[in-house]
């Protein structure tokens, strides 16, 4: 069975290349192979495809049972356009969707959230078989805290007593691994979450528990957390961020769903354990890239690696 990854040197794609590659035959496509080659686990992996180019997607999927998508930029939606009609032309057929948990929330409007939409439309009508992934926010989504707080004991951010049923990207990819390779997953849609739900507050807590000494939280206005967003993305995935992190204020983000068992048949992990497995990152002296797990925003704002708003 040969499996075809976009972003496979991401937070989950690189984690699904890790879990199939000791039985699969792996295609990651990358518009820069060599530089690529390096993070994959598997020689000879590393495809070149570019996803505003159907022709070399075509070509990349060749031979490809089956497809992992996750896609990036909620400003470009031709990108997923172009995966699935390659995807057709080659020959896959079954597609496993990275998307987000906030596409079933009638509340939230935001540009990323219906950009999800629009791509999980695409899928279902693609005519190929397909399987929905929808986390919440990744847990490792903390790892941009790390330099506040090795260097000052302390995490920033906006409505920091709001809670969120976030969940480790490692039972993201475990899901993939098993929406990939199993026919019992087809035509279904996984609402991932973790056990819990915390709040930045509770996150920087345990985080303080962890590393053996005091992580305390600080309130940012919205203004200050609207130029955070600006500094990084452009204006309209900004504001989207800001409108996802009013909804969680609401309470639109701490239902606890139990997509992670019925995916991969096991409990979630808890974000204590997350913090363990990379309290090395808020140690070191300089950022630390834990295990291929670089931060993302979520499956909305994860849509901005694979995750803003979800």
């Amino acid at each position: 069975m040969r499996i075809a990854l976009t972003g496979a040197t991401g937070t989950v794609g690189s984690r699904v290349a890790r879990l199939l590659a000791p039985q699969y035959d792996l295609r990651c496509l990358t518009r820069s192979p060599e530089r690529a080659a390096a993070r994959l686990p598997v020689p000879g992996a590393a495809v070149e495809a570019d996803l505003d180019d159907t022709s070399s997607l075509t070509r990349a999927l060749a031979g490809a049972d089956a497809l992992l998508a996750v896609t990036f930029d909620p400003l470009r939606d031709t990108h997923d356009e172009h995966l699935l009609t390659a995807a057709r032309r080659a020959g896959v057929r079954h597609v496993v969707k990275v998307s987000a948990l906030a596409v079933t929330d009638p509340q939230a409007q935001d540009a990323i959230t219906r950009w999800q939409r629009a791509c999980e439309e695409r899928v279902r009508a693609s005519g190929m078989s397909w399987t929905l992934l929808r986390p919440r926010a990744f847990m490792s989504n903390c790892l941009d805290w790390t330099r506040s707080v090795r260097d000052e004991g302390v995490v920033r951010t906006l409505h920091g007593a709001s809670a969120n049923s976030c969940v480790d990207p490692r039972d993201v990819a475990e899901a993939a691994a098993r929406a990939l390779t199993s026919a019992e997953c087809a035509g279904r849609a996984y609402a991932l979450t973790g056990p819990a739900a915390l709040s930045a507050r509770q996150q920087a807590a345990q985080l303080g528990e962890v590393l053996g000494r005091p992580v305390r939280h600080e309130e940012l206005t919205e203004a200050q957390a609207l130029a955070v967003w600006r500094s990084r993305y452009p204006d309209a995935l900004a504001a989207a961020l800001l409108e996802s992190a009013d909804r969680q204020a609401r309470g639109a983000k701490s239902a606890v769903d139990h997509g992670v068992r019925e995916a991969t048949g096991r409990e979630p992990g808890t974000f204590r354990a997350w913090a363990r497995r990379h309290r090395s990152a808020f140690r070191a002296a300089e950022p630390v890239e834990a295990a291929g797990e670089e931060p993302v925003r979520e499956a909305g704002e994860a849509a901005v690696e694979a995750q803003p708003p979800a």
